[in-house]
């Protein structure tokens, strides 16, 4: 009964911080220009000054170093603000089209307008920019917003209700701690415009939710990122670019080179190349480097080390509970149907698989759900085009990893299973605002031609002003 009482006092109070977020938004003051800078200069101060107070806190839920937080972190999220402070004004200018002579006189256009109040459900593996990067976008769109950071990173979440609480507009921008009965009950309420990134799993029910009360929402998912590793490279260069990608977070990245198609002319070099790599990177012993992090917890660690335990490790395959810590590994001799290739690993376990001809390499991923990211080292530019005309991702990049979404002019986003929807740059105010059209008629004139009743001469007049002239 007392548990009862607990969760109805907690939707209370959601709802009635939905009602304020509501009255907000009517009252118009996101809309305003102001607003929005003011907002995302708000969020660039709590990066700048906490800067240190995150990198603790992502450093207790996963031992990342500074460094990597910063570029993937804080570094990126201060880069998308200036871009969208940059641009913003232009954004949000409307947009004039050209009026068919046969409705003449009058003007046209069409203006980006706000949703109202959004839901933002971050992930746990980036837990400051998967929940801050889609918030900058909303801001820049003139909504209100709900953040739902996860609960799998609890001193991150921590930090990110604490700071946009202090540095930000709370009439307008709310976070929401907590576990999945948090998140289900926020999927209760509506909202105009839900954003998620996760598993497909959880995205499948997410969509659901959306559907009951006709949400529109974009889905951030992952997926079975291929790298193909063509004859003609510079091996150690893609070897050690590869071995960075992957390994970074602890392999715990949706963009991550998910396993590796290497042409058998050139398998043995890159497995040394790789291997020689994670040496340069971690040293001999990676669970001593400070830049090597761990996994998130240990539901994901018992999960990657049923998958280790389950294939032949060529070089790494170490693990210890107590730190949850398995170590950067490459794995060989894996199959098509092998439990590791079924689902997305999300972990730091590598395949590396042959292929003898490049047919072969795409065959092979077309039997794969659509991924979030296709690599490709090839310098042949004839191979380049064949891949991606032969091949179905949200992104593609060729002869490095991760870039094609770091660029904030280039949208990002998934296909198929990988998800919908794209952000980022313009594409991420675009994602949280939708095109409302004004047309601007005048009195003048008014002909009889267009009202009934249409007889067989007005009819014969009419036709050809509808077919030709509009």
């Amino acid at each position: 009964m007392f548990c009862h009482l607990i969760l109805f006092m907690q939707h209370d109070q959601r709802f009635s911080e939905l009602v304020l977020l509501r009255e907000t938004f009517e009252s118009g003051v996101t809309r305003d220009l102001s607003w929005r800078i003011a907002q995302l200069l708000a969020l660039q101060t709590f990066l700048v000054e906490r800067e240190r107070d995150i990198a603790a806190a992502v450093h207790h839920d996963f031992r990342k170093s500074a460094a990597e937080t910063f570029l993937t972190e804080t570094g990126f999220l201060r880069g998308e603000i200036r871009f969208a402070l940059k641009h913003l004004t232009s954004w949000m200018k409307p947009r004039r089209v050209s009026i068919p002579l046969i409705y003449q006189p009058a003007k046209a256009s069409y203006s980006p307008e706000p949703y109202g109040v959004v839901l933002i459900i971050g992930a746990w593996n980036y837990p400051f920019n998967l929940s801050l990067a889609p918030l900058i976008s909303a801001i820049a769109a003139g909504n209100c917003a709900v953040v739902k950071p996860s609960e799998h990173a609890p001193r991150s979440s921590a930090l990110i209700a604490e700071g946009v609480g202090r540095y930000m507009d709370q009439s307008a921008i709310r976070v929401v701690t907590g576990g999945a009965e948090e998140a289900k009950a926020l999927l209760d309420e509506r909202f105009g415009y839900i954003f998620y990134t996760g598993s497909p799993e959880i995205g499948r029910e997410v969509m659901l939710a959306a559907a009951r009360h006709l949400t529109p929402l974009t889905l951030e998912l992952g997926g079975k990122s291929p790298c193909i590793v063509e004859e003609s490279v510079d091996i150690r260069v893609a070897a050690r670019r590869i071995v960075w990608a992957k390994f970074l977070n602890a392999g715990q990245t949706c963009l991550a080179p998910d396993y590796v198609l290497v042409h058998e002319h050139r398998e043995e070099e890159l497995l040394h190349f790789m291997q020689e790599a994670i040496t340069d990177f971690y040293g001999d012993e990676p669970r001593l480097s400070r830049d090597y992090p761990r996994i998130v917890n240990l539901d994901s660690f018992h999960r990657l080390k049923k998958l280790l335990d389950g294939s032949s490790a060529w070089c790494g395959g170490q693990s210890d509970q107590s730190e949850r810590y398995i170590a950067p590994t490459i794995l060989r001799g894996v199959t098509s149907d092998s439990p590791l290739m079924q689902l997305e690993i999300f972990g730091p376990l590598l395949p590396v698989i042959a292929y003898s001809d490049l047919s072969e390499a795409l065959d092979f991923i077309r039997h794969q759900d659509e991924p979030l990211a296709l690599y490709l080292f090839s310098s042949d530019r004839n191979v380049q085009e064949r891949v991606v005309g032969n091949s179905r991702s949200g992104g593609v990049c060729i002869n490095d990893l991760f870039f094609q979404a770091a660029l904030h002019r280039l949208p990002f986003g998934g296909l198929g299973n990988s998800g919908f929807g794209a952000y980022h740059g313009r594409a991420g105010f675009d994602t949280f605002s939708f095109q409302r059209s004004l047309l601007r008629r005048s009195f003048f004139s008014d002909p009889s031609l267009r009202y009934p009743p249409y007889r067989w001469l007005k009819f014969r007049l009419l036709k050809p002003l509808v077919t030709f002239f509009q």
